[in-house]
C-alpha cells in the first residue's frame, strides 16, 4: 500500500499509509496521544478520530487540555445523556444538547405524568454511568432527510430541526448527519465526538430547570438537564469547590443576610430597593468614584430620566437598540422613553456653545440611572437588573490625541479597580458586525488602531471578541477574577465616531476649521449595581474596613461597662468610624456570635480591666483577639487601614 504525507502543527512532515484514520495517526506518534485524543482537526475542520486522512492534510489531534477537547467532551457527554433519559423514560423526546461554559445540557419533553427534578438526577447519573463503562463506540452516519425524518419520526422538535431551511448545525453539505451508538440509540448532530462513551469519565448531573423551546416563550416549555464534564477528576472537583463556594456567596442570600437591599414583588422583577447598611456602601463607592473622577480632570453633569422619541432616533438606539427599551409614553407633544443610555443627553450638552481644539479633551461624568427591558428569565439579582446607574463617562477628543486618551483611561480604570481589591485582568478587544453597526470601513480602522495602540503601549495582552463591538464603535472590555477565580465584565472603554456626526459636534481646529471630535465611551464600574453585587461576592460579604456599612461593633462585657462602651462609640465616631453598640441583655459569647454573622471588621469588647486601663479587647475579623489594647493605638491602626484602603 502506497503512503502518503501530512503535516503536523509544529510544521513536521509524517509518512503513513493511505487510507489511515487520524486514530492511526496519533497511535504513530505514541501511546500517551493516541490514549489522550479525542478528535482532529484536518485542514482546519473539526473531525471524528476515523476520519481517513488525505494526502497532504494539515493535521491537529486534539485532547482534552484544549478548549475545543473540552467543548467535544462536554457535547459527546450531552449524548450520552439523552440516552440515559430516553432509556429511563418511554416515551420522552429530546430536542437540542449543546456543550456550554463549563459543562452540557439537553433540553427534553417527558410523557405524561413524568416530570424531571432534582432528585431523579442521580438515578440518571447513574444510568450514565452505565453507558460509559460499556464504551460505546460514537459511529457517525449520513442520510438524505427524508430518512433522518423517518429515523425520528417520534421525536418532533428533531423533525423541526431537519425541516428547518438551516440544517448546518446538522448537516453535512448535501446530507443529515447523526452519530449512533449503544443498543440503537441515535442522536441528530453534526459532530464530532469523542471515539467512545468511556472517554466520559468526569462529570457530574447539576440541576433541573425549565426551558422554552428555541428561547421563545410563545413555544412548549421544556425540561432541561444542565450537567458538568471535565478532563480529570481534580478538575472536576476543583470545579464543584468553586460552585460551592459560589452559593455561599450569592449577593442575593448576603444581601438579605446583611440586610443590605432587596427586591420587594410590589417594585415588579429587576428592581431593587437599598437599606440603610448598604446604600452606606454605596454611598461610600460613590464619593470614592467622584474623587477620583473629580481629580482625573472630569465634569460632572446631570441628565433627565426620560426623553422624547426623537433623541433616540437621532442617536440611533431606536433603529439598532429598541428591543432593549421599555415602550414609549404617549405625551401632548409626542412619545417619550425611559433612557436606555446617557450618552445621546451628554452629545446635547457637548453641543451647547463653540468648542476650540484648546478645550479638548472634554471629559463629561455622570451617575446617571438607565432603564432597560430584560425579559423575566434573565434577571439576576443585582446582575442583570431592569434599573440600573452607570457610573457613565464620554470624553471628547481629537484624533491626533485619541491614542493617548485611550492609554490615559487605561491607566485610570485599573487604578480604581485596584482600590476595591481587584489584581488580575484581562482585556478584549472586540470587532465590527458588519450587519449590526454603521460608520464606515475607514473610521472603524481607526478605531482599531487607536485601541490597540493604547493596549500595545502599556504592553496588555488582549483577546478578540467577534462581533461584539456595539452598533456605533469599538471597544476594550477590561474583565477582573474575583477571590475564586470567577471572571467578571466589568469596564468598557469603547469609540465612537458614529454620534458626534449625528449630533453634527465640532471643534474649531488650530487653523480654524471646523472639525469632528471623536467621543470615547467609558464604563468603569459598569454600573454601580452589579458591581457592588460582584464586590459582595468577591468579599463574600466582608467588606474591607474602608467599605463595611459598620466597621466597629462595641460590646461592653456587663451592664456596669455599658458606660465605658459607649464612651469609645463617641470617640469612635467623632472619628468618623461607623459604629454599634450592643448592650449587654444577652450573654458576651452569644453577642459575639451574632455580631460577627454581619461581617464587622473589628469587635471591640469592654470589661473591668479595660475601664481602669483605658483599653480595649480587639476581636478582627478573621484574626487572634488582642487583649489590653489602648484604645488610641486601635484608632490609629483603623484609621492607616481605612486610608489605605487595605
Amino acid at each position: 500500500m502506497e503512503n502518503i504525507s501530512v503535516s503536523l502543527p509544529d510544521g513536521s512532515q509524517r509518512e503513513i499509509q493511505d487510507g489511515a484514520t487520524a486514530a492511526d495517526l496519533a497511535s504513530e506518534i505514541g501511546k500517551g496521544l493516541s490514549k489522550a485524543a479525542l478528535i482532529a482537526e484536518v485542514n482546519g475542520e473539526e473531525t471524528d478520530l476515523s476520519k481517513v486522512l488525505p494526502d497532504g492534510a494539515v493535521v491537529n489531534i486534539i485532547t482534552a487540555d484544549s478548549d475545543k477537547g473540552l467543548e467535544t467532551l462536554r457535547h459527546s457527554t450531552a449524548h450520552v445523556l439523552a440516552q440515559a433519559v430516553l432509556e429511563l423514560y418511554p416515551g420522552a423526546t429530546f430536542a437540542i444538547g449543546p456543550p456550554i461554559e463549563h459543562g452540557f445540557y439537553y433540553d427534553f419533553a417527558m410523557p405524561e405524568g413524568e416530570k424531571l427534578t432534582d432528585e431523579s438526577l442521580q438515578s440518571i447519573e447513574d444510568k450514565m454511568r452505565e453507558i460509559i463503562a460499556a464504551d460505546q463506540d460514537f459511529i457517525r452516519g449520513e442520510v438524505s432527510a427524508d430518512v433522518a425524518l423517518e429515523i425520528f419520526s417520534d421525536h418532533p422538535y428533531k423533525c423541526e430541526i431537519i425541516d428547518a431551511a438551516d440544517t448546518t448545525e446538522v448537516s453535512a453539505p448535501d446530507a443529515i448527519s447523526y452519530y449512533r451508538n449503544g443498543d440503537g440509540f441515535v442522536d441528530l448532530c453534526r459532530g464530532p465526538h469523542v471515539p467512545s462513551t468511556g472517554k466520559l469519565q468526569h462529570f457530574k448531573l447539576m440541576n433541573v430547570a425549565g426551558a422554552y423551546w428555541r428561547g421563545d416563550e410563545k413555544n412548549p416549555m421544556l425540561q432541561r438537564i444542565y450537567g458538568t464534564a471535565w478532563a480529570t477528576k481534580k478538575q472536576l472537583k476543583e470545579h464543584l469547590y468553586r460552585l460551592e463556594e459560589a452559593a455561599k456567596r450569592d449577593h442575593r442570600k448576603l444581601a438579605n443576610e446583611l440586610d443590605l437591599l432587596s427586591f420587594p414583588a410590589e417594585l415588579g422583577g429587576g428592581l431593587a430597593v437599598w437599606h440603610p447598611k448598604g446604600s452606606q456602601v454605596r454611598k461610600l463607592m460613590e464619593d470614592y468614584s467622584r474623587k477620583r473622577h473629580e481629580e482625573g480632570g472630569y465634569k460632572f453633569v446631570y441628565s433627565p430620566h426620560i426623553a422624547n422619541a426623537e433623541l433616540f432616533r437621532t442617536s440611533g438606539h431606536l433603529d439598532f437598540y429598541a428591543e432593549g427599551m421599555y415602550p414609549p409614553m404617549e405625551m401632548d407633544n409626542g412619545e417619550y422613553y425611559p433612557k436606555p443610555m446617557n450618552c445621546p443627553m451628554h452629545c446635547l450638552i457637548y453641543r451647547a456653545g463653540t468648542k476650540s481644539y484648546r478645550d479638548l479633551p472634554i471629559r463629561l461624568f455622570e451617575l446617571g440611572t438607565v432603564y432597560r427591558y430584560e425579559r423575566a428569565g434573565t434577571l439576576h439579582g443585582l446582575m442583570r437588573i431592569r434599573g440600573f446607574t452607570q457610573d457613565d463617562a464620554h470624553i471628547f477628543t481629537t484624533e491626533e490625541t485619541l491614542a493617548d486618551e485611550i492609554a490615559h483611561l487605561l491607566e485610570f480604570v485599573i487604578s480604581v479597580l485596584e482600590a476595591f481589591g481587584f489584581k488580575e485582568f484581562s482585556f478584549n478587544l472586540s470587532t465590527r458586525d458588519i450587519q449590526k453597526s454603521v460608520g464606515d470601513d475607514q473610521i472603524w480602522d481607526l478605531a482599531t488602531s487607536a485601541l490597540e495602540e493604547a493596549l500595545n503601549k502599556h504592553g496588555l495582552p488582549f483577546e478578540r471578541k467577534e462581533g461584539d463591538a456595539a452598533f456605533y464603535g469599538r471597544k476594550i472590555d477590561i474583565d477582573v477574577s474575583d477571590a475564586i477565580g470567577r471572571s467578571w465584565q466589568l469596564s468598557t472603554i469603547q469609540l465612537d465616531f458614529n454620534l458626534p456626526e449625528r449630533f453634527n459636534l465640532r471643534y474649531i481646529n488650530s487653523s480654524g476649521e471646523r472639525k469632528r471630535p471623536v467621543m470615547i465611551h467609558r464604563a468603569l464600574m459598569g454600573s454601580i449595581e452589579r458591581f457592588f453585587g460582584v464586590l459582595l461576592e468577591h468579599y463574600a460579604g466582608a467588606f474591607p474596613a474602608w467599605l463595611s456599612p459598620i466597621q466597629v461593633a462595641v460590646l461592653p462585657v456587663a451592664n456596669e461597662h455599658a458606660d465605658y462602651a459607649e464612651s469609645i462609640v463617641t470617640q469612635l465616631e467623632e472619628c468618623g468610624f461607623r459604629c454599634e453598640f450592643h448592650r449587654a441583655d444577652n450573654p458576651l459569647g452569644k453577642r459575639i456570635r451574632d455580631v460577627k454573622t454581619q461581617k464587622i471588621p473589628y469587635v471591640l469588647v469592654a470589661g473591668s480591666d479595660d475601664v481602669s486601663n483605658g483599653t480595649v479587647g480587639v476581636n478582627p475579623r478573621g484574626s487572634e483577639v488582642e487583649r489590653d489594647v489602648p484604645l488610641s493605638e486601635f484608632i490609629e491602626r483603623l484609621q492607616s487601614e481605612v486610608d489605605n484602603r487595605q
